[in-house]
C-alpha cells in the first residue's frame, strides 16, 4: 500500500511538472516593480484600462464605486472620466460586446482580466504588453513573444509604435510611436499595476491585518507558554 501510494504521489508531481513546464512562457521574462500603494501609477493605470482595454475585455469582478474609494478618487471623477460602459458608479466593469460576436471577429471570446494578475503573473503580462512585433502571416499583422499566434491586436500600437523580430529573436523598432521607449514601458508598468490591484484589491488590507494577527499570536504564544509552566511545575 505504501508503494502505491508514493507511486501515485510520484506520478501527480510528474504530471503538474509536465503542465508547468507546457504552459511556460516561451521567451525569458522582464521583472516588472509593482506598488499598489502608489495611488498615482493605479490611477494612470486606470486611465489606461478604460481607454485601450475595456472595449473588450471586461472586469466583471470590480466595482467602479470600490475603485473611486481605493484609488483616492471621487464618483464624479470616477463617472465623468472613467466611465463608458455604464452610468451607475456601483456597476462592475462590463462590456457591451457579446461573447459570441466577439468570437466570430477575433476567433475566441477576449477573457474577463478581473484575475489576470493572479493567473498569468505580473512579469508576464509586462512582458506580453512589450513584446508585440509585425508578422504577417498573422490576421491582425502582429504576433507576440510571450504569447505565440496571440488573437489580439496590438492596441497599444500608437504609444509604442511597432518592433520587428530579428532572425537572432531580439526585436528592434520597425516604426516609433508617440511615446518614447521608457514613457511606453511606465505606461505598461502602471497598467500591470493596476490589474494586479484589480486582481486582489484587499492585499493591502489583507497584510495590514496579518501584522496584528501574527503580533497576537506571539503574544498569546508567550501567555500560553507560561501557562504550562505553572501547570506542569508541580508535575515534574
Amino acid at each position: 500500500m505504501r508503494n502505491l501510494t508514493l507511486a501515485a504521489f510520484i506520478s501527480i508531481f510528474s504530471l503538474f511538472s509536465t503542465l508547468a513546464i507546457a504552459a511556460g512562457p516561451s521567451s525569458k521574462l522582464d521583472q516588472v516593480d509593482i506598488d499598489l500603494t502608489d495611488k498615482a501609477s493605479l490611477q494612470r493605470g486606470a486611465h489606461t484600462f478604460m481607454n485601450y482595454c475595456l472595449s473588450c475585455h471586461g472586469a466583471s469582478l470590480m466595482r467602479y464605486n470600490r475603485m473611486a474609494k481605493d484609488l483616492g478618487l471621487t464618483d464624479e471623477q470616477v463617472t465623468d472620466n472613467l466611465m463608458f460602459t455604464t452610468d451607475k458608479i456601483g456597476e462592475t466593469m462590463q462590456i457591451a460586446m457579446r461573447p459570441e460576436d466577439a468570437k466570430k471577429w477575433f476567433g475566441v471570446a477576449p477573457p474577463d482580466l478581473s484575475v489576470i494578475a493572479r493567473a498569468r503573473g505580473t512579469d508576464w503580462l509586462y512582458t506580453y504588453l512589450r513584446t508585440f512585433y509585425l508578422d504577417n502571416s498573422r490576421p491582425m499583422g502582429t504576433n507576440n513573444l510571450a504569447f505565440k499566434d496571440v488573437g489580439m491586436p496590438h492596441v497599444l500600437w500608437e504609444q509604442q509604435g511597432y518592433q520587428a523580430l530579428g532572425e537572432d529573436g531580439h526585436l528592434s523598432v520597425a516604426q516609433e510611436g508617440a511615446l518614447t521607449p521608457r514613457q511606453y514601458d511606465m505606461m505598461s508598468r502602471d497598467l500591470v499595476n493596476f490589474l494586479a490591484y484589480i486582481s486582489e484589491p484587499s492585499k493591502l488590507q489583507r497584510l495590514a491585518l496579518g501584522k496584528w494577527v501574527l503580533l497576537y499570536l506571539a503574544i498569546f504564544f508567550v501567555i500560553a507558554l507560561a501557562l504550562k509552566k505553572a501547570y506542569w511545575k508541580d508535575v515534574h
